[in-house]
């Protein structure tokens, strides 16, 4: 096709797999012709160049764009919407234990909604900006989980068991990596996957220590999720060709409805563990919606003691 920009359809676009980057890095793709027009230009040229930069169609490799040819279903709103539903959803339903531990839970259940925005926008445009938007929302839905859930027993040994130093060195490193993806959009992927790892081992962990049967029982649904939810994106990227002869192309898809209901379960099991060492007076139970009776339903906690001891 030459120097012209490759088009692909909406319909391929909408259900297509987690892509990689092929070309160089962005910071050798616009930007250096931007600094050659700007001295020329005195300056005019370099925002709307960066604009197009970061809304402009990468370069992605060629197999998995073309050859996964992906169909309507789900497409980039319908598989999001989970993100819309379970969010305000979550807020609603723990009111009570947010009201007695933290109001700041809200804003994780807000990135929580934004980060089905962002996915939308990827999928819809992939462009290296929704690609930015969709991985620094989930880095901060992370980071904020992390500074109200983590345990004292997990802190650095420098914070010296402060709540505060930890979440100074958590928002810091936060906003350090979020620079650093407009760099290396890669940061965040090694960022993410870190995070993940030694959340893995604090549930091990945690499951070591307690005996407390719900909380055992959401650490294994969420492990299974978690791993269905890998394993469909390992898939989909590693045997694209063989999904596409069989006429297979939802598991991205899938892989997108599992994390959506991956992260209640998280964020469940993130407060009982809490619970242990932050609301040692407090009895919490885990509750499912719509019906506890149900085989699936989305947890949320439900606070049975009226007294908090802090």
């Amino acid at each position: 096709m030459g120097a012209a920009r490759q088009v692909f359809p909406l319909t391929q676009l909408l259900s297509s797999p987690r892509l990689t980057w092929a070309g160089p890095p962005p910071s050798a793709l616009a930007l250096p012709d931007c600094a050659r027009r700007s001295e020329r230009a005195a300056g005019t040229e370099q925002g709307p160049c960066l604009a197009s930069w970061l809304t402009r169609a990468p370069r992605w490799i060629g197999a998995r764009a073309t050859s996964c040819t992906p169909r309507w279903w789900p497409n980039s709103t319908t598989r999001n919407v989970t993100f819309f539903i379970f969010g305000p959803l979550m807020a609603f339903l723990m009111r009570p234990y947010i009201q007695k531990r933290t109001c700041y839970i809200y804003c994780t259940m807000v990135l929580f909604v934004f980060t089905g925005i962002f996915s939308m926008y990827f999928h819809a445009t992939l462009s290296l900006l929704g690609q930015l938007l969709d991985e620094v929302a989930i880095l901060w839905v992370l980071a904020t989980s992390y500074s109200i859930w983590m345990p004292r027993c997990y802190f650095p040994t420098f914070v010296r068991g402060s709540r505060f130093l930890f979440n100074c060195m958590i928002l810091s490193s936060t906003v350090i990596i979020t620079f650093l993806s407009v760099v290396r959009p890669t940061v965040n992927a090694y960022a993410l996957n870190s995070m993940a790892l030694h959340a893995l081992y604090m549930a091990q962990s945690e499951y070591k220590k307690t005996s407390n049967k719900q909380l055992r029982h959401m650490i294994k649904i969420s492990a299974i999720l978690w791993a269905s939810a890998l394993t469909s994106w390992i898939s989909d990227c590693l045997f694209c060709g063989f999904w596409h002869q069989i006429h297979f192309f939802y598991l991205h898809s899938i892989w997108h409805i599992l994390i959506s209901f991956t992260f209640p379960y998280a964020f469940v099991i993130m407060a009982l563990v809490d619970a242990r060492y932050e609301m040692p007076g407090q009895t919490l139970k885990v509750r499912y919606w719509p019906q506890d009776t149900w085989p699936m339903g989305m947890p949320y906690i439900e606070v049975q003691a009226d007294d908090k001891n802090c």
